[in-house]
């Protein structure tokens, strides 16, 4: 799907008024059923229960995440408790019917509500440019990457086939594969390209941004964060190679962290000490379980502070600072981002230091607990002189104060004109703009 195929699915303003009419008919529905049924004190009651219980599961997960031993044990079986305890009450108050038709609506509301606010693609999608022929690309490929996609995919022969000088980083893991780049450059290379995992997607994309080249993107990492944000094939990498023959270019941003690259994130605080421990790699879940009582619980003693514009996060127990914002519902980092030239860096703190406050991560960017914002420079700071950050899945160790700025539109990424996976970016679910759709002439083509 191209940009042309995405801009063919934009809806017309009468459609998307109907859409909205929709949403907001299956809302007052959803709510009047429940009343119709069982009478607004019963209505009251069964939302008391579950504001009730969710507090309670909210309560007992965080208790599972910062105890160990019994009190993990008793908190596990408290998570799952109030489920059944809820079913259980509806089937006796005879209205297990009436909540599965209610939520049924919701959900069709919800659908309804983001098919009326969609953005245009024009509004959604990085723009294209022309992509000027290259006669002399250079490819860094590792084989070990991604279970070693390079080899199952026949990369190299496939790259070389099409003119490309390929290099395969058989040595050592600290191989400097920057200046493999920039030798390649200062020999005649008019386009850089990496088939292997993000952080050395990070560090050659560094060097075609100084040097003014394009930057290919081969899918044959782990979890190719950032080719999936790039609409690029991830199930085939060598549908990447394309773009040397049929490409387009796309003008992102870059970030950088005291002077090292990155095109996704940056993380402080428990997902960093998490992944510098040497057990994460073999199993990350026990690893996680096992480090999350002392991180969460604050013995690490860093005391992170991040200055943001003109605000400061202190004590956040973990900070996720991105190239480009996430989704408002995307606080960890897990999903996608539809555009990367915003010239914006994303930031999110958490912060749960007590039960109050995880509590209070239900109510999503009010107070402190979780703070959602977008700038162009970020500053971390601790009481230690030195902490580990995660850059692109990748665990180093920085010294403090850490200071994380944007290079808007830095790097000419050359990608295939044909990409399966660009998304049009879903909608943040607006109620007073849906609204204002209903109104004639609200909605613009």
């Amino acid at each position: 799907m191209n940009v042309e195929t995405a801009a063919a699915v934009d809806e017309r303003p009468v459609s998307r008024r109907w859409w909205a009419r929709a949403a907001l008919a299956a809302v007052i529905v959803a709510i009047l059923l429940p009343i119709a049924v069982s009478g607004l004190r019963a209505l009251l009651t069964l939302l008391l229960v579950c504001v009730i219980c969710t507090v309670v599961i909210v309560v007992a997960a965080y208790w599972f995440l910062i105890s160990r031993g019994a009190v993990r044990a008793l908190a596990a079986v408290v998570v799952v408790l109030p489920l059944p305890f809820v079913a259980i009450y509806l089937i006796r108050e005879g209205q297990l019917w009436v909540v599965i038709v209610s939520a049924a609506l919701v959900v069709v509301a919800i659908a309804c509500a983001r098919r009326a606010l969609r953005p245009t693609p024009a509004q959604s999608l990085m723009p294209e440019h022309p992509a000027p022929p290259v006669l002399h690309p250079f490819l860094v490929m590792n084989p070990r990457s991604g279970g070693g996609k390079v080899v199952r995919f026949d990369l190299p022969r496939r790259a070389e086939a099409l003119g490309a000088e390929v290099a395969l980083l058989s040595g050592p893991e600290h191989l400097d594969v920057t200046e493999l780049a920039g030798d390649a450059v200062r020999r005649g290379a008019d386009l850089l390209g990496v088939a292997g995992g993000d952080g050395t997607q990070a560090l050659v994309a560094a060097v075609a941004a100084e040097y003014h080249v394009p930057f290919l993107v081969i899918s044959a990492g782990t979890r190719n964060h950032f080719a999936l944000d790039l609409g690029l094939d991830r199930k085939d990498p060598a549908r990447c190679l394309d773009a040397l023959h049929d490409g387009v270019e796309v003008h992102v941003d870059l970030g950088w962290i005291n002077g090292h690259p990155f095109v996704n994130n940056a993380s402080f605080g428990v997902y960093a000490e998490v992944v510098q421990s040497p057990q994460y790699r073999d199993d990350k879940t026990r690893t996680v379980l096992r480090m999350l009582p002392d991180l969460l619980g604050g013995v690490t003693g860093t005391g992170l502070r991040a200055r943001i514009g003109d605000d400061t996060v202190t004590g956040p127990q973990a900070i996720l600072v991105s190239n480009g914002p996430y989704a408002t519902n995307d606080v960890a980092g897990l999903g996608r981002r539809t555009r990367i030239d915003s010239g914006l860096l994303g930031v999110v703190t958490v912060s749960v230091a007590d039960t109050r406050q995880a509590v209070g991560l239900l109510r999503r960017g009010h107070g402190q607990g979780l703070v959602q914002r977008t700038a162009t420079e970020v500053v971390v700071e601790a009481d230690a002189a030195e902490i580990p950050v995660g850059i692109d899945g990748e665990s180093v160790r920085l010294r403090t104060p850490v200071r994380c700025t944007i290079s808007p539109a830095a790097l000419r990424v050359r990608v295939p004109r044909e990409r399966p996976e660009i998304r049009v970016a879903p909608p943040q679910l607006d109620w007073v703009r849906l609204w204002n759709l209903l109104r004639p002439g609200a909605v613009r083509g």
